[in-house]
């Protein structure tokens, strides 16, 4: 089956404080993940909360790659959305992860543009 985009939702646990503290370090790092991956930059706009937690944005030719930091839990949630096949996402996320220190990984990888299917064929995939 054909699909448009693919898109991985993680989930990084156990992760160093301070890079998730650290809003230039988030950057770089997604910036990297990005190129790394092949995508194509075209924006990056991040965010430093108070007392503590970054969220950013990566605007990719291809779609996006975000992040929600909780320094005060340890955790990061990312999203890798990628259209097309140039780009692969699972490249982004394994970057990200190694660079944050995360010793819980969890993803999920969900094809999109698939065209409307049944509850019980997506079950397949």
């Amino acid at each position: 089956m054909e699909i448009m985009g693919r898109q991985i939702i993680a989930e990084l646990w156990d992760c160093n404080i301070d890079r998730l503290k650290d809003m230039a370090f988030l950057e770089r790092v997604f910036v990297e993940a990005a190129e790394k991956a092949g995508a194509e930059v075209r924006e990056v706009a991040f965010h430093q909360f108070s007392p503590h937690g970054v969220s950013g944005v990566v605007i990719i030719a291809e779609s996006h790659l975000t992040v929600h930091s909780f320094p005060e839990h340890g955790y990061a949630s990312i999203d890798v959305y990628t259209c097309g096949t140039k780009v692969n996402p699972e490249i982004a996320v394994a970057h990200i992860a190694s660079e944050l220190e995360a010793k819980i990984s969890e993803k999920m990888e969900i094809p999109r543009g698939m065209g409307p299917v049944k509850a019980e064929e997506f079950q397949k995939l």
